[in-house]
C-alpha cells in the first residue's frame, strides 16, 4: 500500500532543477563544468511508486548501512526485510528479538537503534507518517534524540527521502572533497568555513551538495 508518508514534501520539475543549476553557475561559474558533465540534480523529483519507501524504512535502511559497503548493507537490509515481512515495517521490527537482528548481521549498536526507532514509531513518539509535513528543524528535533541517528543521517533523509532542496551537509566528507576539487584547493576546508560559503546558494544547497558529490566522479 502507498502511504502519504512516502510522498516527498517537495516535488521538483526538470525545469526547476535546470533553473537551480543556472543560479548556482551564476553565483559560482566553477560549477559549470560539473553540471554540464553530471547533468541536472534530481533531488525532490517524483519517483515511480515501486521505488518509494516509507519514512521508517528509509531511516532504518540508513541505520543498517552506516559504515558498510553498499553490497554488505544491501545484503543485511534484505535479510531484515525478510524478517519483517518483505519490507522494513516498524510494527514487525519492534517485535523481533535483538538476537534475531544480530543473526541477520546487525551490530549490537544497530540492533539497539533499529529496535528503539521501531518502538518510537509504534508508540507515536515520532510522527513518522507525517514527517513530510514538518519543517527541517522540527524533523531534527524528533529524530536526533534517537539512538544511532546523527545529523548526517537526518540530512540525507531530508534530501533523498523528503526531497528538501536547501540542506547543506557540510559534515559529509564527500561534499567537502568535492568542493575542494571544484576550487582546486590544496588544503582541506573546514565544515564551519564551508557552511558560511554555502549561504549564498540558498535555497538550492541540496543541489550544491549533489554537484559537489558529482565533482568527485566527473572532474
Amino acid at each position: 500500500m502507498f502511504f502519504a508518508a512516502n510522498v516527498p514534501s517537495v516535488v521538483m520539475t526538470l525545469a526547476e532543477s535546470k533553473s537551480a543549476a543556472r543560479e548556482i553557475i551564476q553565483i559560482n561559474p566553477r560549477f559549470q563544468t560539473v553540471i554540464e558533465r553530471a547533468g541536472f540534480c534530481r533531488i525532490g523529483m517524483a519517483r515511480p511508486t515501486h521505488q518509494r519507501e516509507s519514512n521508517f524504512a528509509s531511516l532504518a535502511s540508513s541505520i543498517i548501512s552506516q559504515q558498510l559497503s553498499t553490497k554488505a548493507a544491501a545484503t543485511i537490509i534484505r535479510r531484515v526485510e525478510e524478517l519483517s515481512g518483505g519490507t522494513l515495517q516498524a510494527k514487525k521490527l519492534a517485535l523481533l528479538p535483538a538476537s534475531t537482528l544480530r543473526k541477520a548481521g546487525c551490530s549490537e549498536a544497530k540492533t539497539r537503534a533499529l529496535r528503539q526507532l521501531a518502538l518510537a514509531t509504534v508508540n507515536r513518539e515520532i510522527p513518522m507518517q507525517s514527517l513530510h509535513r514538518l519543517d527541517d528543524e522540527e524533523i531534527m528535533s524528533h529524530l536526533l534524540p534517537q539512538f544511532g541517528i546523527g545529523k548526517w543521517t537526518v540530512e540525507m533523509f531530508l534530501m533523498f527521502q523528503l526531497g528538501r532542496q536547501d540542506v547543506w551537509p557540510v559534515g559529509d566528507l564527500g561534499v567537502r572533497r568535492g568542493w575542494e576539487k571544484v576550487h582546486r584547493m590544496r588544503n582541506e576546508i573546514e565544515p564551519k568555513t564551508l557552511h558560511k560559503l554555502g549561504a549564498v546558494y540558498s535555497p538550492y544547497r541540496s543541489h550544491l551538495a549533489w554537484y559537489c558529490w558529482r565533482a568527485l566522479e566527473v572532474l
